[in-house]
């Protein structure tokens, strides 16, 4: 006869409605083993929907409070990882939201002496921001995430994570991020070597360069050189928020004139003319056109602007005339054709 497999990492669980019950009250326990295994298997049932339901809904959720200050820091981790399940439901995203206690000792465990700690907080908090209501809750760490940002000691997912998160925030109120010296901060890491890192820097400052003192920003701390470098990059994604951040900036006339002596226009102009045979990779250029056109049409309200973009006109023309393009480029395009043959 075949025994039976039980897996002596994680707790055994009972049947039904019983099992969370059971579960959390072995985090009770003074012995660390016990909350590990009971933590593991929380991991594993806590993917069924209903049984997160119940772990939020019959009041649990304050037992992790606890638990994230237990001096084990494999224990912190794990109430971490169970967190972030959680929040993978709207439910728990809203009860963790809701909950001030479990926000600002998750907020603590940003400083935890263990790296894996820090970096499961980390995760929970960007799943909490990638909602507005999250991004609106999340304002008053702004401060502290910037200073986490400048430290420059955390491995890469963290600062993608943390870029990211910076970057939700910075959508739902710009101006908080631009107070806490934003720009320069985030303009640090667009050059950095890894493509996710430079992917969430550049959303970041695509997102702070919306006001008007974001746009102001950016031409005083010289970032768009750097934009403009990233323009050129592997990755499409660091390309389409790079055109996004200077779409934002030509708007003044300092970001106009500064781009027009970066010489981007050319730059632009590839990117719109590029095509792709792929379908699917061709969609996902869509916001990198649809950025490059827009910052085309508002460097064609400089004069010199226009009378560059006039001797590249057919450019635009062509892709505004295109049957097989998207609704969306093909209208960006004609706007772009009218700016630039517009006679006063």
């Amino acid at each position: 006869m075949t025994g039976v497999y039980l897996d002596p990492t994680r707790a055994p669980v009972a049947f039904g409605r019983l099992a969370i019950p059971e579960l959390f009250a072995q985090l009770e326990e003074a012995d660390t083993d016990t909350k590990l295994r009971a933590l593991l298997s929380l991991c594993d049932v806590t993917h069924d929907p209903e049984r997160l339901y119940q772990v939020v809904s019959e009041g649990f959720l304050g037992q992790l409070e606890v638990l994230m200050k237990d001096d084990e820091p494999a224990v912190r981790t794990g109430t971490c990882e169970l967190l972030h399940l959680l929040t993978s439901h709207n439910i728990g995203r809203h009860a963790l939201l809701s909950s001030t206690p479990l926000l600002s000792r998750l907020s603590l465990l940003l400083d935890d002496a263990s790296a894996p700690c820090r970096t499961r907080a980390h995760r929970v908090i960007n799943s909490l921001a990638l909602l507005p209501a999250g991004a609106d809750t999340l304002q008053p760490l702004l401060a502290k995430l910037m200073v986490k940002l400048e430290e420059e000691e955390e491995e890469e997912e963290v600062q993608a994570l943390l870029l990211s998160t910076l970057n939700c925030c910075s959508r739902q109120d710009a101006l908080a991020a631009l107070a806490h010296r934003g720009v320069t901060l985030i303009a640090r890491k667009l050059p950095h070597a890894c493509s996710d890192i430079r992917r969430e820097a550049a959303g970041a400052m695509m997102a702070l360069s919306v006001p008007v003192e974001g746009k102001r920003q950016v031409c005083e701390a010289a970032v768009l050189p750097v934009l403009a470098a990233l323009l050129r990059d592997q990755d499409v994604d660091v390309q389409a928020n790079a055109a996004g951040a200077i779409m934002n900036t030509v708007v003044i006339t300092t970001g106009k004139h500064q781009c027009l002596d970066l010489d981007v226009l050319p730059v632009l102009l590839d990117l719109v003319s590029e095509r792709r045979e792929d379908k699917e990779e061709e969609k996902r250029r869509k916001a990198l056109v649809l950025y490059s056109l827009r910052a085309l049409t508002s460097l064609a309200e400089a004069p010199e602007g226009r009378r560059r973009l006039l001797e590249q006109l057919p450019i635009l023309v062509g892709r505004s005339q295109a049957p097989e393009d998207d609704p969306d480029i093909s209208k960006a395009a004609r706007t772009a054709v009218s700016v630039v043959t517009w006679t006063p």
